[in-house]
Order: structure tokens, then C-alpha cells, then sequence
């Protein structure tokens, strides 16, 4: 680890280039894969619309019906944190291909179980929870790819135009599936849902992803990997906030989707046509959002635009609640779909720019575990009200209940990572090891000490720069934090903390980001020693494991 004497520079950097809305796809990694996955996203919706259809076949409670998102997503909160450590740790393209195979063989079962006739609620509830944990481990990875296709300076628009695909596809599938629903047969949207994975394989096999830099180190365990993130995102401002968000708004957004099948059924001639209408509908508001957004965007604060679309989705709710005219529900189905692009586009954008590249995978997938844990919570908590109720007095508890989170989650602001530079920054010099200490890769914990000699005109700066600090010690893998004055050199401020092992220190050092930096050096600029401040690392005896209770200073 290193210090530095430098005070931190107060210049910011020049505003970005505006970059055209469409200019990813000028990008052909990107055009590839966005195409490829529009298709597929087609058969995703497709498939959604056919379980979501079939259950209110076999059984049409409304505490069943609603199981089948809750099967689709409660995967996701179950297992994405375990799937991004393996997405942040092995090729995600390999990944990808692999977890895509496997899906294609299990949704072709689904079909053929349909075909003949063979499916009950509880097997379609166990395969829609079998394939919603194929996606969790999609997730993470496709998530994370973004910012390898594109250069940062792209990003937005790329997250942009993949939320719009979705909502393209959303627009597409259900209208299909519909229309196959009525002339195949409830087994054809299931079919074709396979045969759109068996593309996407073919995609990423025409992927050149480009050879990454060869690993130092060896591999991170995977639960220490998990433990790491876990850590990273507790002491991550700008993540913390983006989840808090997310939470507020998709619990009571989930009554939107989880009750979409009872809604089409109650309406005068419903049935699956009108239900893939009401999905297209939502599709098409949601694909006319995204091509509005970064007009408006470039108008209205990123936290403006999330509370207009949690307004348009309330709304929707409550003419879906309060009107029973099909033109009505259509008209309330688009409004609901410009909400909700709105909303998840700028909770999404949040999340990707509070992270930096090492943790990414990892970070993205605890914003899915609240995203789609909220969405599972919230399917099976609107059943049991419409179970209880009615379908329309959830929808209406709903709509109060988005429109209530609006002040209650105010004080967490999105886009706080924006203006953050999270590359790495190379800033720590490897550490020194004496060559009789032998091999030190496994000893562990390592203590690393930083001693600061601190006026005590500025201890009260100090103090604050240094617990500031102790978040980024945290976030790049650090597990306890202290600071202690000397009581005898009142003058002498010692700094320690502790990290898991000698490899994981060396961790660090990769981890550092540019604004991790300009942290530091805001400590060091207060320290007036005549040299940088003192780095050293601790260990315990070989062979043994030092105690992990180190006392904690203020």
C-alpha cells in the first residue's frame, strides 16, 4: 500500500461529449449481441405470457396464479449474489453459452410436457422456479458485459437501448404469443422460447470477446467473493441509495405484473388475446419511454424523471383498479409501461455508475436480489390481498403505496456515482517482504498499519477525512477498521485494518480507483511529518491464524 504527500486536486474533469442515443450500435460487439437478445427477449415474453396464461387453466386462484412470478424471481434474490461472484471470476461469454444450453434443453421439456398435456400447477410452479435460477446466474453476467461492449463514455445510451430491446421484445412477444395461444395451441409459445435460446448461443459463439489481461493472482474463493461484495455494497454510498430506491418502488410495482392475467380475465371478452394485448400495450409504452428519455433527460434530473415514473405507474393502477373498459385498461397498460422503463432505466444507470469494474458482477447482482426479491415479496403479498379483497382493492392499496414511498425515500439520491471515477488507479506500490519470510500468499489476516503525524489545529479534519476513508478500506475488501491517537505523542494518529489474507491485500492494490485516491490523499495532505506516512503489514506466525478481534478505535 501506498501514500502519498500530494494534495488532492480539486479540477474537474470537462463535461462529457454528448453522445448520440444510437451510437452503441455503431459498435458492432454491441449490435450483435443487442440483436440477438432482442430475439430472445421475444421468446422470454412469449413464454411468460404462455405460464402465466396456462396457470390460470390448471388453477385460476389468484394466490396460484401469482406464484408463477413469484417462482420467476424469487430465484434471482436466492442465488444472483452467488452467480455474480462466479460471473466476477470466470469468462462471462463461456458463461453465458452454458447457462443458455441448459435453459434451451429445460423449456424444451416444458413444451413437450404442455403438448401432451401432462403439466399441473405444482410442476409448472418447480420448472418456472428451475428456469428463473438459470436466470439468476444470465443476469450478473449479461449485466456486466455493458461495459466491456462499450466505452464508458457510451454507457448510458448502451443501458438505454438494452432497457428499450426489453420493452421492444415485451411489445412484440406477448402479441405472438397471444395470437399462437389461440391457433397452435399453449405449448407453441413455450417451443419457440426454446428456439430463441439456441440463437443467442449461436451470438455468442460469433462473439470475439477480446483476451483479457492475465490474472496475478489466483482466483478470489467464492465465499469470500460473496463476503467481499456483501461488504463492498454495505459501505457504497451511492449503490446503498440506488437499492433503497428500488425497493420502494417495485414491491408495490409487482401488483402491476402479478395481477396482469386476473385483470385481462375480469374484463369484458378477456381471455389470452386480450392479455397479450395488455402486455403489448405495456411494451409499447415502455419502447416509446425509452426513445423519449434522453430528450427528457437532458432536461429533468435523474431523480425528477424516477418520481414521474413512479407516478405514471400508479396511475396506471389505479384506472386498472377503478375503470373495467378494455380501451381504458389498454390506455393504463401503455401509461403503465413509460413508468416503468423510466424507473428501472434510471435505477439500472444508477447502479452501474456506483461501481467500479472488479465488483461489478457482484454489485449488479445485489441490485437484482433487491429488485427481483421485492418483485417476488411483492407478487405473493398482492395475491393474498386479491385472495382476501379483490383484485382491484390490491391494485388501489398498490397505487397508495408507490405514491407513498415518493417522500419516504427521498433523502436516497440517485446518480450519485456519476461524477465519481472509478478506474483503477495503480496508486499502491506493491508492498516489500523480506525474502526470509518465504512464501506469505496464505498467512492471513494481514493488519496494515499507517501512521500519520497530525496537528492538532486539524485533528478535526483529519478525523472526518479518515472515517471518509474507512468506507473505500471497506469497499475494496478490507473486514475490521480502526484509528488510534498515541497517548503519550498526542500528535501521532495510527490508522490499522484487517484483511482476510496476504493475496487479498494484494487484491487491494488492483482494487484502488481513482476516486479511492483522491480519498487517501485528502488524509495524507493533513499529515506534516517530514516523510510520507509509515505503511507497514503484520502478520501471524506461520502456520497460525492471529485473532480476528482487534480492539476498534473511534
Amino acid at each position: 500500500m501506498g501514500v502519498s504527500n500530494r494534495k488532492a486536486g480539486n479540477a474537474t474533469e470537462s463535461p462529457a461529449e454528448r453522445i448520440s442515443a444510437w451510437a452503441p450500435f455503431g459498435i458492432a460487439s454491441f449490435a450483435l449481441l443487442w440483436s440477438a437478445t432482442l430475439v430472445s427477449n421475444i421468446g422470454t415474453w412469449m413464454h411468460d405470457v404462455g405460464a402465466g396464461w396456462l396457470m390460470t387453466t390448471l388453477n385460476p386462484d389468484p394466490a396460484v396464479v401469482t406464484l408463477v412470478q413469484a417462482a420467476s424471481t424469487l430465484p434471482i434474490f436466492l442465488f444472483a449474489l452467488f452467480a455474480g461472484a462466479v460471473a466476477d471470476r470466470v469468462d462471462k461469454r463461456k458463461l453465458l453459452i452454458v447457462i443458455n444450453l441448459l435453459l434451451m434443453v429445460v423449456i424444451s421439456a416444458l413444451a413437450g410436457l404442455v403438448a401432451f398435456d401432462l403439466m399441473t400447477p405444482t410442476l409448472l410452479i418447480a420448472i418456472t422456479f428451475v428456469i428463473g435460477t438459470g436466470a439468476a446466474f444470465l443476469a450478473p453476467a449479461w449485466q456486466s458485459v455493458v461495459p466491456e461492449l462499450v466505452p464508458r463514455s457510451h454507457l448510458r445510451p448502451a443501458i438505454a437501448l438494452n432497457s428499450m430491446g426489453v420493452n421492444i421484445s415485451r411489445a412484440i412477444g406477448p402479441a405472438i404469443a397471444g395470437f399462437l395461444i389461440t391457433a397452435v395451441g399453449l405449448a407453441a409459445p413455450f417451443a419457440v422460447n426454446a428456439a430463441s435460446h439456441a440463437l443467442i448461443i449461436a451470438a455468442l459463439i460469433a462473439w470475439r470477446r477480446p483476451a483479457a489481461e492475465a490474472d496475478r493472482l489466483p482466483p478470489e474463493p467464492i465465499a469470500s467473493a460473496m463476503l467481499t461484495g456483501l461488504r463492498h455494497a454495505a459501505h457504497n454510498g451511492p449503490l446503498k441509495a440506488t437499492l433503497v430506491r428500488a425497493i420502494g418502488f417495485f414491491f408495490f410495482a409487482s401488483a402491476y405484473w402479478a395481477l396482469l392475467p386476473l385483470i385481462a380475465r375480469g374484463l369484458p371478452g378477456g381471455g389470452a388475446e386480450l392479455y397479450g394485448f395488455l402486455l403489448t400495450a405495456i411494451g409499447a409504452g415502455a419502447v416509446s419511454g425509452a426513445v423519449a428519455l434522453p430528450a427528457i433527460r437532458a432536461r429533468a434530473d435523474i431523480n425528477l424523471l424516477t418520481v414521474g415514473g413512479v407516478v405514471l405507474t400508479a396511475a396506471a393502477m389505479l384506472v386498472l383498479s377503478l375503470v373495467s373498459v378494455r380501451g381504458a385498461a389498454i390506455a393504463a397498460a401503455f401509461l403503465g409501461g413509460a413508468g416503468w422503463i423510466t424507473v428501472l432505466t434510471s435505477l439500472n444507470l444508477s447502479a452501474q455508475t456506483s461501481l467500479p469494474n472488479w465488483v461489478r458482477a457482484r454489485g449488479l447482482a445485489i441490485f437484482m436480489m433487491v429488485f427481483f426479491g421485492s418483485m417476488a415479496a411483492g407478487s405473493a403479498a398482492w395475491g393474498q390481498v386479491a385472495t382476501a379483497l379483490s383484485v382491484d382493492a390490491a391494485l388501489l392499496i398498490a397505487a397508495g403505496g408507490a405514491l407513498a414511498a415518493i417522500p419516504l425515500t427521498r433523502k436516497a439520491r440517485l446518480g450519485q456515482g456519476d461524477d465519481l471515477d472509478l478506474s483503477p488507479s495503480a496508486y499502491w506500490p506493491a508492498p516489500a517482504v523480506d525474502l526470509r519470510m518465504g512464501n506469505v500468499a496464505d498467512r492471513g489476516p494481514v493488519m496494515v498499519t499507517i501512521e500519520y503525524q497530525i496537528d492538532p489545529v486539524t485533528e478535526a479534519a483529519f478525523l472526518a477525512a479518515i472515517h471518509s476513508l474507512s468506507g473505500e478500506r471497506y469497499r475494496d475488501g478490507a473486514y475490521q477498521w480502526g484509528v488510534f491517537q498515541d497517548a503519550e505523542r498526542p500528535t501521532s494518529w495510527f490508522e490499522w485494518f484487517l484483511v482476510p489474507s496476504w493475496v487479498e491485500h494484494l487484491r487491494q492494490h488492483e482494487r484502488t480507483t481513482l476516486h479511492d485516491r483522491d480519498l487517501q490523499e485528502a488524509v495524507t495532505a493533513l499529515h506534516t511529518g517530514a516523510e510520507s506516512p509509515r505503511v507497514r503489514h503484520w502478520l501471524p506466525p506461520p502456520g497460525r491464524t492471529a485473532a480476528r478481534g482487534v480492539p476498534r478505535g473511534d
